[in-house]
């Protein structure tokens, strides 16, 4: 009897202990995901048709954007088109703003077609991540056209950023530190469920009753 209660004990305590550990392991699992467009977060909108001057040109993530300059990773936007063109003509100067979670650029766009809008941002997690999507542009009546140039726009590297502090490399070092903590107690989750699934199994043999005695034969 004394065994099996100190069985039950024990098992009662590793239970608690995977509880506790799977929990905030898998908390901190989000942590480690890179940002991704928001479903509606393209401006113009992916495959949109377009009659009027884009003010902008925006794509917004799920989460801030770093500013990996001194990382070697370049943040861009191209606009190019249309399709079909004898060579891809290029509009704006190439430069864009980081806001937050959004990356954008200006540019006017030129005779009528599909338009791709090439994109490049730094992650929270210090990666880069990258995109093309496109739209279609019919212009109204009386809407200026942009001639285009032949060669790609490159604003060698320069970011400007809206309201608010942009985060920059060092940031971007202290968010990486942040996941690999996260990397470790997504480990120790990995472990403590585990240890959960050992301690359930020990509690329901220890619960089992023992087989009834019975009296030797005379």
């Amino acid at each position: 009897m004394h065994q099996t209660s100190s069985a039950g004990r024990l098992a009662r305590t590793l239970f608690a202990t995977g509880v506790v550990a799977a929990a905030v392991g898998w908390s901190a699992t989000p942590a480690l995901a890179h940002n991704a467009p928001l479903p509606d977060g393209y401006v113009p909108a992916d495959g949109a048709v377009v009659t009027t001057q884009p003010e902008a040109f925006r794509v917004t993530t799920s989460d801030a954007l770093l500013d990996g300059a001194t990382a070697g990773i370049q943040s861009r936007m191209l606009i190019s088109g249309p399709a079909g063109a004898p060579e891809p003509l290029y509009y704006g100067d190439g430069c864009v703003s980081i806001v937050g979670p959004a990356i954008e650029t200006t540019a006017e766009l030129g005779e009528p077609g599909e338009y791709t809008v090439d994109w490049q941002a730094v992650s929270v997690d210090g990666h880069p991540i990258s995109e093309k999507y496109s739209f279609t542009w019919q212009p109204a009546d009386g809407q200026p056209r942009a001639e285009g140039s032949t060669e790609k726009p490159d604003c060698g590297g320069t970011v400007s950023y809206g309201s608010g502090t942009p985060q920059t490399d060092d940031a971007g070092a202290a968010d990486r530190a942040d996941a690999s903590l996260a990397d470790v107690l997504w480990i120790g989750g990995a472990l403590g469920a585990v240890v959960l699934a050992a301690s359930v199994t020990i509690l329901v043999v220890t619960r089992r009753k023992p087989p009834a005695l019975t009296d030797p034969a005379p």
